[in-house]
């Protein structure tokens, strides 16, 4: 029986470094059939030449070069319009990650076991850490709807990154923008979507590889609490979806305590301006603006327990003061 088609996907922008150990990840594939789009957002370092090169030496690649250089996401986009209409499944391959050998079969495996499937996913190695645990080990396909209520609850992240993740081919050309723009974690909230109506496929193997050593491609809001603001908009936003109308109240109340006893606390820390637009921003995809009383009452409580709670406090104060006097080292050297 013959493979069905697949289409791999590597937008990219200036990531000479890392881009052939990417693309050789993905010609080393122990799965043949499929055809590998290298979409070249207006590089200029040379990223062009070196995708060109193995271009020329597999025709399995169809190398795309866009004049207009445009942001990460509607990148992202343009990139995934080009995938063939013969394609049953769809794989981002971000320019700066890789993929293991089994990768490609090992998710069509999953694919093949039912077409209720819109999402696969595995664990991931993301730098030395491997991510995605909290599968049930002996199943490898969830309702996606199962999927979403443990991802919401806390106990189960399994969507890595879009390398992480194989799409079916269809949702992906149903749609002329795939991922939203404007938003933090597109590829997440994207996830959930499907999730809504298609069930969930598992391989539990690393099959992917992502870098934590690039400093050009890596978040520069990783000291801004991300995480925090992440967990609540998810919450806010796809809570009444996978629950009942009581439960997701309740979901969504208890993230927003969590979130602004999280910025209560940043606040006693006299976070900088850039923290709270960070912030702010991402309140803003919600249709949201900071809750100043919230935040007021987040505050009084942490002042509260940091008051009943000396010895705690003390250490905290001298926390804080090393790691004042570090950063001035720092910036004096």
């Amino acid at each position: 029986m013959r493979e069905p088609f697949l289409s791999v996907v590597t937008p990219f922008h200036d990531t000479a470094p890392y881009l052939a150990q990417c693309i050789e990840s993905v010609l080393a594939q122990t799965y043949s059939n499929f055809e590998y789009i290298l979409a070249d957002n207006s590089s200029t370092d040379g990223s062009g030449e070196i995708a060109a090169r193995y271009a020329r030496q597999d025709s399995r690649i169809r190398l795309i070069r866009f004049s207009e250089l445009v942001p990460q996401v509607p990148n992202y986009n343009r990139a995934l319009q080009q995938i063939s209409p013969a394609s049953a499944y769809c794989k981002i391959v971000q320019a700066d990650d890789y993929l293991f050998p089994d990768c490609l079969t090992s998710m069509v495996n999953v694919f093949e076991k039912s077409e209720s499937i819109g999402l696969v996913s595995s664990y991931d190695l993301k730098g030395d850490v491997v991510r995605g645990s909290g599968f049930p080990r002996d199943s490898s396909v969830l309702l996606g709807k199962t999927a979403a209520r443990n991802y919401l609850r806390g106990g189960l992240y399994v969507f890595g990154s879009p390398s992480t993740v194989m799409y079916r081919s269809s949702l992906v050309r149903d749609q002329n923008s795939f991922f939203k723009e404007g938003l933090l974690h597109e590829d997440t909230e994207k996830s959930l979507e499907i999730l809504e109506h298609w069930d969930f496929g598992f391989v539990h193997q690393v099959l992917s590889g992502l870098r934590t050593d690039n400093e050009s491609i890596s978040s520069s809001a990783k000291g801004f609490q991300p995480g925090a603001l992440d967990h609540y908009i998810i919450l806010q936003r796809f809570a009444p979806l996978f629950f009942s109308v009581q439960e997701a109240a309740e979901l969504r109340k208890k993230s927003k305590r969590e979130y602004y006893s999280v910025l209560a606390q940043q606040a006693i820390r006299l976070r900088p301006a850039a923290f709270w637009r960070y912030h702010k921003h991402g309140l803003h995809t919600l249709g949201e603006k900071l809750d100043l009383s919230s935040l007021a009452i987040g505050i009084f409580k942490e002042l509260l327990w940091m008051l009943a709670n000396p010895g705690n406090t003390l250490v905290w104060l001298l926390t804080s003061a090393n790691r004042g006097f570090q950063k001035s080292q720092i910036t004096k050297n």
